[in-house]
């Protein structure tokens, strides 16, 4: 990757974590941690990777992404805003009454939203789905999907990851975001399944695992996705409120919204970053 489109990227993460901070502070509820987490991610699929369109939400041949961590919907809801599926202000409605950004992802009333999600398990599921639906009825396109470190503790993760290989969904990868914090703590003090990359890998997955915050790896991970005829899991090593000093690694921001204070000090950050990258 060059380094123009590199920082470009940049900039666009940095402005995407802006954006779940004003969402989480607005509505005084949400998830900042996961969010913050996959920020890189999902910026890398939806500025530099995925064939969509935002004037043409519905496109048929349009790649499909699936939050199967749903509760980090205020990072989905950032990045569609800032790629233009709807305008940038409308972040501050987040889980107010009447708003179309409910808590979790909603399909029918969000521009750019694929699949509902929000019960951990479900998205990759849908995700298995539409997979195969392209395979079976030849429509092309690609499916990605994020997971937590902490879904994949639910048995419904690996039957999905089971049918996908005996089904050969060389168009599906599986992120996992690995910040290795849930709600209760680490994941090894709730419930680990480290080694996550051989778990995967016993499902006849193929796996890479790289650094979630690099855009350079997430781009080789992709490409050599590609080149491959089974699904493939990238397992992102990343920090859980990542961008955010007092967030970083700490599992008490999994669910909690800062308050004032916090948010001038989030945001102060955030724009200093911003400025460094202009």
């Amino acid at each position: 990757m060059d380094a123009a489109a590199k920082k470009q990227l940049e900039l666009s993460a940095c402005k995407v974590r802006m954006g779940i901070i004003e969402g989480v502070h607005s509505a005084k509820s949400g998830h900042p941690g996961g969010s913050l987490s996959c920020a890189d991610i999902l910026t890398y699929l939806y500025f530099a990777k995925m064939n969509i369109d935002p004037k043409n939400p519905k496109m048929e041949n349009r790649d499909r992404f699936v939050l199967s961590k749903g509760h980090a919907a205020p990072a989905l809801y950032s990045v569609l805003a800032n790629r233009g599926y709807f305008d940038t202000e409308l972040l501050k409605s987040l889980r107010k009454i009447g708003s179309i950004l409910q808590g979790h992802p909603d399909m029918k009333h969000i521009p750019g939203v694929d699949m509902s999600t929000g019960s951990l398990g479900q998205g990759i599921s849908a995700a298995v789905g539409m997979a195969l639906s392209a395979k079976h009825f030849g429509g092309g396109f690609k499916v990605y999907t994020v997971l937590g470190d902490g879904e994949i503790e639910e048995g419904q993760v690996w039957e999905a990851a089971m049918f996908a290989a005996n089904k050969g969904l060389s168009n599906l990868t599986a992120f996992v975001d690995y910040n290795n914090l849930q709600i209760d703590g680490t994941i090894e003090e709730v419930n680990s399944a480290a080694p996550i990359d051989k778990k995967f890998e016993a499902f006849n997955w193929h796996t890479i695992v790289i650094d979630g915050h690099d855009f350079d790896q997430i781009e080789a991970a992709l490409t050599e996705a590609e080149t491959l005829d089974k699904p493939v899991a990238i397992i992102a090593k990343t920090v859980k409120g990542k961008g955010v000093s007092f967030m970083e690694n700490q599992v008490s921001w999994h669910g909690s919204a800062p308050n004032d204070e916090q948010y001038e000090q989030a945001m102060a950050e955030l724009k200093a970053t911003l400025e460094t990258l202009q």
